[in-house]
């Protein structure tokens, strides 16, 4: 049952993709997880919340644009784990380049790219807070300076002397808000986001688009059951078509047994026999005369 817009937390992809619409907000999260620092970031709030055929789905994610080095970050939450999340992080990359790509770019000038999920769970089952993952030759073991990093991030990780304080707290902040909170009242970073989050909650402009979410995400359902049923009926033609053709074949069979039987006074056997009917099929149509 889908929750409440009241009780919506950061972990929620809504309100994470809301939260982020904040740039100052979403530049701090991506030095806090990149550990590096990044200039003034435009947030593309269109692409926030919409219906994306060629993802057969409705998406909730964060695509933040560098100004000035035209780098290009697309971060989502991810508390469920996806089919195939590498997969995923694969098209991400591919869509990033591809709206460039279109937009007349040389391929020879594509920006860095930077694909990060926050997962509330363990992409590796490694224990790591965080996994880095860059192309690699597999012969040399040097990584292939593309541009692209994949960023894939755990709440569950047990590492916590291996990252930074402040995306420890960020990830335990993810992990159950209201925990980490008193552990976190220091936390600039921390505060913000949860100040924010309350800010969409008090917004009613937020609570209309969630609505709209939803009714994206029932639609969405209600389409796929629809498919579903619509494959089920013509599965069901089919397999009823063959039932029928395999329906028709043995009563022509009895028939041709009847015909034999009637018009050479043959008996059933030797009818049978006469149309190389197996042991088996004989017992089969003795039943059926």
């Amino acid at each position: 049952m889908a929750k409440k817009f009241q009780e919506l937390t950061i972990k929620d992809s809504f309100m994470f993709a809301a939260v982020m619409t904040d740039e100052s907000i979403c530049r701090s999260m991506l030095e806090v997880v990149l550990g590096m620092h990044i200039l003034e970031v435009t947030v593309i709030t269109e692409k926030t919340m919409d219906y994306h055929p060629d993802f057969h789905g409705v998406r909730l994610d964060v695509l933040a644009v560098e100004n000035g080095t035209q780098r290009r970050f697309n971060v989502e939450m991810q508390v469920k784990r996806p089919k195939d999340i590498f997969r995923r992080c694969r098209f991400y990359h591919s869509g990033m380049d591809m709206n460039l790509l279109r937009g007349g770019i040389d391929y020879e000038i594509l920006p860095d790219a930077y694909v990060i999920f926050i997962c509330d769970f363990d992409p590796f089952e490694k224990e790591l807070y965080r996994y880095s993952c860059r192309m690699t030759c597999l012969e040399t073991g040097e990584v292939v300076k593309d541009g692209s990093t994949t960023i894939l991030l755990n709440t569950h990780g047990k590492n916590p002397q291996e990252i930074s304080p402040e995306l420890l707290q960020f990830l335990e902040y993810v992990k159950d808000p209201e925990v980490s909170l008193e552990a976190a009242r220091d936390n600039r970073f921390i505060n913000d986001l949860e100040n924010c989050v309350a800010a969409v909650k008090q917004d009613r402009n937020w609570e209309v688009k969630y609505m709209q979410f939803r009714e994206m995400l029932r639609d969405e359902h209600e389409e796929g059951l629809r498919e579903g049923l619509k494959e089920g009926r013509l599965e069901g033609l089919k397999e009823g078509r063959l039932e029928g053709l395999q329906e028709g074949e043995t009563n022509a069979t009895r028939d041709n047994i009847r015909g034999l039987m009637k018009n050479l006074q043959l008996t059933s056997e030797q009818a049978m026999d006469a149309l190389g009917l197996s042991a088996e099929e004989q017992q089969k149509y003795l039943g059926m005369l």
